[in-house]
């Protein structure tokens, strides 16, 4: 990893899990455990009080803390635990991503309203088809009715809905039926009451986490012609693009001819030095799936300190290959040139450095 150029640490512990086992989902199936208001502050302490070698003062600068990284406000005492974030971040720090929970939304009545007085403006709500794709894909029976449950407390409390619908070979035939229903519900004018548009847009899953194993179900180029117009504009919109390969991507065999000479690495490194712990306090940068080959090791165990110098130096396979193996050469590897399977570039790049992981490791996950 190039030297740190940011002194701002987020910090995200798995307090309390995920109601869902989601089929796209990139940080992949987790413990769900229950921990302490003490264990996340604790948390917050190390990381808050690191200092780099050499220096005589806390290294961070700007620490934010989140009790989630999966299923926000999962836990049932979610108020006191925002509360606690605010209390360890430095202020304003800690935010809310316009995510919730939708099982919580579709549950706890007072819920929609409490995050419209944090501040709480829009939600994102993921669909992958109607009731019984959605279902499938979530792996939770009445998925598909909490999140549409979900949009309309939403509203009721001032908060307009975002819908994420997942392009898959099983979304395209319900599309319509999707878009049919957003009309039912009147989304559109309801979203414009509350002072902006209905937001809605479709993209593929990433392929690593639990969606690498979605990869049999993506979509080849001709499916960018079946996509409705009104979707196609909204997508366009959302991702603020002139066309629509332009956010679905074009086909794998384009893009590896393009990749082929490509000799930079991926080089993949965020603005913030973001770490996710586990129930288990593995630790984790917030730049990929959360495999053994991008494990920095574990808060018990190993120390901040050795996970920290492990995460500088990319003395994980993982950081290795984000930032010391050519592009080109993941292509001549793992590029497949007469494949019509529809990719982002960044998507694409993602799978190849999947099969290397499982290659280098000889681990399939």
């Amino acid at each position: 990893m190039p030297p740190f150029r940011s002194r701002e640490f987020a910090v995200c512990l798995d307090m309390a899990g995920c109601p869902n086992r989601c089929r796209h989902c990139y940080l992949g199936i987790l413990l769900n455990k229950r921990l302490s208001e003490e264990a996340l502050s604790e948390v917050a302490r190390l990381f808050g009080a690191w200092r780099y070698p050499g220096e005589t003062r806390p290294f961070p600068e700007r620490l934010i803390v989140h009790s989630w990284f999966r299923e926000p406000d999962f836990a049932p005492n979610y108020r006191e635990l925002w509360a606690l974030e605010q209390e360890l971040s430095d202020p304003g720090a800690a935010r809310r991503f316009e995510l919730l929970s939708i099982w919580r939304l579709a549950r706890d009545t007072d819920y929609a309203r409490w995050a419209r007085e944090i501040g709480t403006e829009a939600c994102q709500i993921s669909f992958f088809g109607l009731e019984a794709a959605t279902d499938y894909f979530v792996r939770r029976r009445g998925a598909f009715r909490d999140s549409l449950l979900a949009t309309e407390r939403l509203l009721d409390a001032g908060i307009r809905p975002r819908w994420q619908l997942f392009l898959t070979e099983r979304i395209l035939p319900e599309l319509e039926g999707l878009l049919a229903l957003a009309r039912e519900m009147r989304l559109e004018e309801r979203s414009q009451a509350l002072g902006q548009e209905f937001a809605i847009f479709i993209h593929a899953p990433d392929p690593s986490g639990e969606g690498f194993h979605l990869e049999h179900l993506r979509p080849t180029g001709d499916a960018l012609a079946t996509i409705p117009t009104y979707l196609a504009e909204k997508t366009m919109r959302h991702f603020n693009a002139d066309s629509l390969p332009a956010c679905l991507g074009r086909t794998e065999g384009e893009l590896v001819a393009e990749l082929a000479n490509e000799q930079a690495a991926n080089e993949y490194y965020p603005d913030v030095l973001a770490f996710l712990v586990t129930a288990r306090l593995d630790v984790y940068a917030n730049i990929e799936e959360l495999l053994p080959w991008w494990k920095l090791g574990n808060l018990e165990t190993d120390g901040l300190d050795a996970i920290m110098r492990r995460f500088e130096y990319d003395e994980v396979p993982g950081l290795q290959l984000n930032y010391h193996v050519p592009i080109s050469e993941l292509a001549r590897r793992y590029g497949r040139p007469d494949s019509r399977m529809l990719y982002g570039r960044g998507d694409l790049v993602e799978r190849w450095m999947r099969l290397w992981g499982e290659e280098y490791y000889g681990y399939i996950a």
